[in-house]
Parts: structure tokens; sequence; C-alpha cells
């Protein structure tokens, strides 16, 4: 049973600028966090990747999350060795939480993480859990591992806490420094401590979740339903597509509406939106609910790559083709290859016979060869005789391109795919065949 009142952290003064705090993880989520939390706190960074840690260190993120003037002027100590925690206050763990080939929720970093931490634990110490996870985890997974790693009792020696990540990659407005933080603890001293510490590095101020169950519920919706409202957009998208008319013209007349949704259609890939939804259908599923509604949104979406590249072969008339792909990030303006759905596209035109080049002026070299068996091309200058492009995410560079630029590699009466948009209002040749969702 939890104490009412944990004795190690009685008194709000026990936050001040001497409270130490450890980040586990140092990726999208944890690094921000690591800068935020460091202006206020005594902050060390954990992280298993050897090279990952060196090149924090030397004021390089990879991620493109924190500018290295910014990281460079950090106090945050970085560190691959675990036992460089073990005076810490606080835990906040931030490792990836993905699914397996099956779409079943993969916690392995998670447990590791926690394995990790408990033998540095000191007492009355506070884990808390930023990872998205299905409801329950931090307590009925979470806190066994810690108790048996650390031959404490959760409630008693040490206490968990939950505080879902909020990043959104790429993102420069609703940064991890202003947007609100919801907290949880499994007491209110616990809950008011996080509040205290969470409330130092934002401005947009902290939210008391009821009790932890009730905070990882409300972090997995979130992704959830968004998935499901993109779903929504690309299977009408479909519809539109045989009537011959466009779902960027369908939705900037839709949006005139004050109460219209603005969801835009396309691939849905990352590490959260297309991934959550799956913890939800899974923890349904424990508990005796089919997850019909979102399990039916994840096949829409995960079935788009394959919808678009067929829809480019049709308009290549079913001919072999040489074809440009611009882009192969899950998203426009950042690094991540994970979960990226361009493959998908790929594979598929790739599998109908076509010719096929990758571009991406973000993504890693060595990553993309590794990873997705992808060799990129390293620039667009003198490119030319593809038979199409296909604007898959919408990098600013790609925005930026000149219509003549855009011609030329096509040889002025090629066919310009459109996923994304991103040049529905540019004026081209007429000999220029157009396609686009």
């Amino acid at each position: 049973m939890v104490k009412s009142v944990p004795a190690a952290l009685k008194g709000r003064d026990k936050v001040s600028g001497k409270t130490k705090i450890s980040i586990v993880g140092l990726g999208y989520v944890g690094l921000p966090l690591a800068v935020a939390l460091a202006k206020s706190f005594d902050v060390i960074g954990f992280d298993v990747n050897e090279g990952r840690v060196k090149e924090l260190r030397h004021g390089h993120d990879r991620t493109m999350e924190i500018d290295t003037p910014a990281l460079r002027a950090s106090s945050v100590r970085f560190t691959t060795d675990v036992n460089d925690t073990r005076d810490a206050d606080v835990h906040i763990v931030t490792v990836p939480t993905p699914v397996d080939d099956d779409d079943k929720p993969d916690l392995g970093p998670l447990q590791g993480a926690c394995k990790a931490v408990g033998p540095v634990l000191k007492k009355g110490a506070i884990v808390v859990v930023e990872s998205t996870v299905y409801p329950g985890v931090t307590e009925d997974v979470c806190g066994p591992i810690l108790e048996e790693t650390s031959g404490m009792t959760s409630g008693e020696d040490f206490y968990l806490g939950y505080s879902p990540e909020r990043i959104n990659p790429g993102d420069k407005v609703h940064t991890v420094d202003k947007i609100i933080k919801v907290v949880s603890g499994q007491t209110e001293e616990v809950t008011d401590i996080l509040a205290d510490i969470y409330g130092s590095a934002t401005t947009g101020g902290t939210y008391r979740a009821r009790n932890i169950k009730t905070a990882e519920a409300a972090k997995v919706i979130e992704n959830a339903q968004r998935d499901i409202n993109i779903a929504f957009v690309n299977e009408a998208t479909m519809i539109f597509q045989k009537l011959g008319i466009s779902a960027y013209d369908v939705l900037e007349t839709a949006g005139t509406k004050w109460n219209f949704l603005n969801f835009t259609p396309g691939l849905v890939g990352g590490h959260c939106i297309g991934v959550d939804p799956f913890y939800l259908a899974h923890r349904a599923n424990e508990v005796g609910h089919f997850a019909d509604l979102i399990l039916t949104g994840r096949r829409i979406n995960e079935n788009m790559g394959k919808f678009i590249a067929d829809s480019v072969h049709e308009n290549l008339d079913g001919k072999k083709s040489k074809i440009l792909v611009l882009g192969v990030t899950f998203k426009e303006n950042v690094p991540d290859l994970r979960n990226t759905k361009v493959v998908d596209i790929i594979k598929v035109l790739r599998d109908h016979g076509h010719d096929v080049d990758v571009h991406d002026p973000l993504a890693d070299k060595d990553e993309a060869q590794q990873f997705l068996g992808i060799d990129l091309i390293e620039s667009l200058s003198d490119l030319n005789g593809y038979d199409a492009i296909v604007g898959a995410v919408a990098h600013s560079v790609y925005r930026d391109l000149s219509p003549a630029a855009l011609e030329e590699m096509v040889g002025g009466k090629g066919l310009l795919a459109d996923v994304k948009g991103i040049w529905r209002n540019t004026e081209f040749s007429p000999a220029i065949k157009r396609w686009q969702l």
C-alpha cells in the first residue's frame, strides 16, 4: 500500500536548484527536456548510445531539436554510465516504446531502462515515465522491475510518476518549454513535486491528472485520435480520386466552416501516431474489448503508401519508368527515419518494375542504407531523364524548388506526383502531367 506522505519527500522545499534529475534516454524527447530542466536543476543525461553521447558532448544534436549554441550553453552533463545517475532525486525515463513485427507493444526498451535504473535508485527517489504506454504499465510493469532490481518497495522506499511526453518533432512553436505538462504521482505529494519540477521548465503550466493510469490513457488517445481523423481524410481522399477531384481542394473548401477539423491526407509514420493506437488496442483486447474503430483507422493509414504508389503507376500508364522520389523521412523538415511510410511507396513502385531513385537532404545516408536498404542520391544538381517525380515529403528545400528545375528533371513532359500538395499552387508547363491527392 502506498504511503500517503513519502517520508523522504516531505516538504515542498524538497524541490530546489540542488535537486538532481537524471534523464534516461536522450532522443527527441529526452534531450529537449534535459536542456529545459537544466535551467533550474542539476541535470545529467544518460544514454546507452556512445555515439549519441559523444555528439552531444561536442554540441551536435542530429535530431535538430536543439541547436548547437543552446546545447553548448546548457549545463546538462552527458554520460553512458548509469552509475553517474546514482545521486539523482528524480529519474525521468524517455526511451522509445515501439511495436514489434506483429504490431504488439514492445516494452523492451522501457523494461531495459528500468533494469538499469533500479540498481542505482536511492531511497526516496521518484521514477517518472514519459514514454507512451497503455494504462497500467508504469505501476504494473515498471514498478515490479524497479522493486526487483533495487531491493526496495514501490510507494514506500521509492515512488512512481507519469508525465506523458508531447514533443512534436520539428515543431519550433510547441516546444517542451511552452506546452502544458500533465503530471501524476503515486501520492498527492509526489504529484506536487512533479508539478513544481515540470512547472519550472515550461511557461505552459502543468495539469494534475487524477492518477497515473488516467495520465497514461490521456497520452495514448491523443495520438489515436489524430490517427483516426487522418484515416477518415485518407479514405475520403481515395473516394475523391475516383471522382476526379483533389482532396486538398475539397478540404480547403470545407475548411471555410468554423468548426471543420483541419486534417490532411497522406502517410502516417513516425514513432507516435503510427504506433500508439496499437498500444491502446492491445490493452483493450486484454480486458475483452475489440478496438474496431482504432484498428480500422490503422489499416487504412497503413495502406496509404500502396494506394499512392499504385496511383502513380496508373498515371504512368503502367509503363516501366525512371522515378525520382523526393523525401524519405517520416515528416517534413526532420531527419527521423523511424517507421517512415515512404518506404512503402518505394517498394510498391519497384514491385511494379520501376527504376526508383531517392533523395533526402535531411536523412542520414548511412542510416537509410542500414535500416531501410535505400541508397540516397546526394544532390539534385544536374538531374534529368526522369519520367516522374514523386514529392513524398514536404521538406522546405522541395517547396523552394523552381518550376524550371522540376521540369528539367522530367525533360519538360513527365509526371509530377504531389503527395503533400507541395506545388498545388505552382504553375507548370502544360506538357507536365500532374497528379495529387
